[in-house]
């Protein structure tokens, strides 16, 4: 496809067409209502979503990685997330990794041109070492972009899993993936300007996707991050405030566990729950893949949390 007008994310929204002539307010109120399309577009692909969930827990849970790969907004939605991983989720950062046509300097400053080479998307995948076993997200608003079609070419070469990312139902049958995920925004409020509502689009599919496989994989117990990292002070304190809950310990006794576990939520729960040390509870989470749910079952079962009658 090569008549760019052609695809939505390039057409010309009717409902803003005179934007320059209205007042500040109205162009606010014309911007919030085209954003209000956006979570249902998304919501209209819940099975896509689904599956390429499914798909990326299962390869991640065998040992593989997630990779993003985009360009411009596309590219820099993708590093965002997963950079976010690590902290929330406590993986390592290699588990989830963001590729962005042009590298690092594109993550600051504009590098359009860098999205032009599908063979630069497949030689970014190269770089990185990805394997049969991985998965690669490519991310194209238009759905055109070279680089993300090369890269998810290169990936099916080397037998990676594949979801293509776009808001472009044009485009959604130009790309061979695994899993096709198209949230339907229409036109941008400003002609073209995928930052707009396909990026917000992105966003929520990206959180979703990362979010619901670290579930998945065990990373959350109920709605708590129980793996988090806690590398700051506000994160030292939600530790603490979700082992007082789960434990239902006082803050110096919560802080007193999490000492004892070397930081680790989940750690610090197992003990508690199971009255074991660090060594023990460690133990107990690597043989139930890391399920906080799994490891504390019998007790919850029998007397639930707080297992082991704790005082406030």
């Amino acid at each position: 496809m090569t008549n760019r007008s052609n695809l939505t994310t390039e057409q010309r929204n009717r409902r803003t067409g005179d934007l320059d002539r209205r007042g500040t307010l109205e162009i606010v109120d014309a911007i919030n209502a085209e954003d209000a399309l956006v979570a249902p577009a998304v919501g209209a692909q819940r099975r896509e979503l689904a599956a390429a969930v499914d798909l990326t827990a299962e390869r991640l849970g065998s040992g593989g990685r997630l990779f993003y790969v985009g360009a411009g907004t596309s590219g820099r939605l993708g590093v965002l997330d997963a950079s976010e991983c690590p902290p929330t989720f406590g993986v390592r950062p290699s588990l989830v990794q963001g590729i962005i046509a042009g590298g690092r300097r594109a993550l600051v400053r504009s590098a359009e041109d860098a999205e032009d080479v599908a063979d630069d998307g497949a030689r970014a995948l190269d770089k990185r070492g990805v394997r049969a076993g991985d998965v690669v997200v490519g991310i194209a608003a238009c759905g055109l972009t070279p680089f993300v079609r090369g890269a998810i070419r290169r990936a099916r070469q080397l037998s990676a899993a594949t979801v293509f990312v776009t808001c472009s139902p044009e485009a959604r049958r130009a790309v061979r993936a695994d899993v096709v995920i198209c949230p339907v925004v229409g036109p941008e409020v400003v002609t073209g300007s995928t930052r707009m509502k396909a990026g917000t689009a992105t966003k929520l599919v990206l959180n979703t996707l990362t979010t619901v496989t670290m579930i998945r994989l065990g990373k959350v117990y109920g709605n708590l991050m129980v793996d988090l990292r806690a590398t700051n002070a506000k994160l030292r304190d939600r530790s603490e405030r979700i082992v007082m809950e789960l434990a239902d310990l006082s803050r110096r006794r919560a802080r007193s566990l999490l000492d004892a576990a070397g930081g680790e939520v989940k750690t610090a729960v197992v003990m508690h729950a199971r009255g074991v040390g660090p060594r023990q509870a460690r133990r107990r989470l690597t043989a139930v893949g890391g399920s906080l749910r799994k490891a504390i079952e019998p007790d919850e079962r029998r007397q639930g949390l707080p297992g082991r009658g704790g005082s406030r």
